[in-house]
């Protein structure tokens, strides 16, 4: 396991993966898990900001377009759960254009990823963000 995905007392670091697809949540959880992190996964917004409260991740990995609670209003409640304001959150979207990554950095994201993504390079991402 990489020391990376370790925090200080050894145990694995924890991401949440949000996303509405269940494929896109297996493709993440697995690839994750391969890397040494603990994942836990959302389907909407709502259990995003439930579970970011209750399991306080230390990455968050947010898909924008989903239903009942966009990633873009989940991340603005996120930011402001007092516990780890400061979680790194990429959002991930297949919009890649220059006026969603502006929305994204505005509503709070650390990053914007479009997909498709080339997973060496979001790997490179949330080790460079994560503390």
């Amino acid at each position: 396991m990489s020391a990376d995905a370790n925090n200080s007392n050894g145990s694995p670091r924890t991401v949440l993966v949000v996303d509405d697809f269940d494929d896109t949540r297996l493709l993440l959880r697995t690839w994750l898990k391969k890397k040494g992190f603990r994942v836990i996964e959302a389907e909407n917004g709502k259990q995003a900001v439930a579970a970011a409260q209750s399991h306080n991740p230390d990455f968050i990995i947010m898909d924008v377009e989903m239903p009942q609670l966009d990633g873009l209003s989940a991340t603005r409640q996120i930011r402001e759960l007092n516990h780890n304001p400061r979680v790194p959150i990429v959002a991930v979207s297949a919009y890649g254009a220059d006026e969603y990554r502006s929305q994204a950095l505005e509503a709070g994201c650390d990053e914007y990823v479009s997909t498709p993504f080339d997973p060496e390079e979001l790997e490179k991402l949330i080790r460079s963000l994560i503390r």
